[in-house]
């Protein structure tokens, strides 16, 4: 091993927050670092990729520009260059398509010779003070290993199916690979949505027109209401702050859990203005004299899902305010259920580093580390239970890395803001008025 290279970070897993570390690092001449992913390319939620979707987060929170917004990786320099700025310009909206940021991210991953894809790390272990990774390169069969100091666990988290569903019945889908079951769904079919969240949303927008042509179409969520997402709300936006992160982290494990509980209006949830197009759509609709081939239920908790011999599903659900039960019929059904993290099985090497809650789950320090020492592991959107909502926000992944950069260069090499709210989420008094200038001079300390 000695005359091996030692890179300073080797990150697994490339979705849009490594591939933002990936960008940031790589000016930074006195840090190395390799990122791997076993996908053959950047492709961000392809199955989603729906033709009207947007962020719900502004440009802004690209890859690079909350960290350092002259980075040659930026948004507004992908556009330039593609030869779109003046009409980004005058479009006057914040919100870009979703599409569209995944070109973008390709664009960047492109241009970054530390990605590498179609590599697949299979082990990693701790030998003589260093981390050893062991890669596959899936497209030659290739085994390299390789060695760093530090470790970024960006696998990110993975489409949730109930475990009382079986994932191979042959006309059920998770909603993150609608777009290449849609084609499969019939004319006359009977389809059932379930879930509350966005993707249950742009599922449901994206198959009403289809319902006037004889396709009936259901959508059924455990929640009270088909809620909008708290994210425009300015002072609810300031949750997402370095100071809320900080009250968030010092909460015990137990007040934490109850709080995302309480919380889910904020990072789940429906674009407000997705909920009154489907409104207005639906609205529109009821103009004719044909009945809508729509069904809309609330307060629905799915229970089973069951093969019928036909090949149809019989669904059962639990009223939650009401407790009792309610049956439904249908040929496909897609499950709009979320994601989760799953911890990649090549951590079973470094296991006795790691440092975890009662409860199994990772104990992650404030420095977004879950290595016992706090120093050398580190993760991304894999935090929530300990960080809070702004664990899985595209537009503070710039401010997460510019705090796991400052640690690997153990200086500051991007400027980190430690205060941006306007509002104390503890018991501390402030010292002075919050004039202007003193909000400069808290995001300056």
């Amino acid at each position: 091993m000695s005359t091996e290279k030692i890179y300073s970070v080797i990150g697994i897993g490339i979705g849009p927050f490594n591939l933002g570390l990936a960008a940031l690092i790589e000016p930074v001449e006195d840090l190395s670092a390799l990122f791997f992913d076993q996908s053959e390319n950047f492709d961000w939620h392809p199955g989603l990729m729906l033709d009207n979707a947007t962020l719900q987060v502004p440009f802004l929170g690209d890859l690079v520009t909350m960290a350092d917004p002259t980075n040659k990786h930026s948004f507004l320099n992908y556009i330039k260059q593609s030869g779109r700025l003046y009409t980004f310009y005058i479009r006057e909206n914040f919100f870009i398509y979703r599409r569209e940021y995944n070109a973008y991210c390709k664009w960047v991953a492109s241009q970054l010779p530390n990605c590498k894809f179609s590599h697949k790390v299979v082990s990693i272990d701790h030998v003589d003070n260093v981390y050893k990774v062991m890669v596959i390169n899936t497209q030659t069969c290739l085994t390299s290993t390789y060695y760093a100091t530090k470790i970024v666990l960006g696998t990110g988290t993975s489409p949730h199916i109930p475990d009382f569903i079986d994932p191979e019945l042959p006309n059920l889908i998770h909603a993150s690979k609608y777009l290449n079951f849609k084609s499969r769904i019939p004319k006359n079919a009977a389809v059932t949505v379930i879930g509350s969240g966005q993707s249950a949303a742009e599922v449901f927008r994206d198959l009403l027109p289809a319902t006037q042509n004889g396709l009936k179409l259901k959508w059924f969520t455990r929640s009270s209401h088909f809620f909008p997402l708290d994210n425009k709300s300015k002072l609810t936006l300031e949750l997402t702050s370095p100071e809320y992160v900080d009250h968030f982290h010092s909460l015990s494990d137990e007040k934490r859990k109850h709080l995302l509980a309480r919380q889910h209006g904020l990072y789940k949830g429906i674009d407000q203005e997705l909920i009154n197009e489907i409104f207005d759509s639906l609205y529109e609709m009821s103009l004719e004299d044909t009945p809508l081939n729509v069904e809309l239920r609330s307060n629905m908790r799915l229970t089973s899902v069951n093969e019928e011999a036909d090949g149809t599903y019989n669904l059962d659900f639990i009223h939650t305010e009401l407790d009792q039960p309610f049956e439904d019929q249908s040929d496909y059904v897609i499950l709009a259920t979320g994601y989760k993290y799953k911890e990649p099985a090549i951590l079973s090497g470094i296991e006795s580093k790691i440092n975890r809650l009662e409860n199994g789950l990772f104990n992650v320090n404030r420095n977004y580390t879950i290595d016992k020492n706090g120093t050398d592991i580190f993760v991304q959107n894999a935090e929530l239970h300990t960080h809070g909502l702004s664990t899985p926000d595209l537009g503070m992944g710039a401010y997460r890395n510019s705090c796991i950069i400052n640690q690997l260069a153990n200086r500051e090499v991007y400027k980190v803001e430690k205060r941006i709210a306007f509002q104390q989420f503890g018991v501390q008094k402030a010292t002075s008025e919050l004039s202007a200038n003193n909000v400069l001079e808290l995001i300056n300390e």
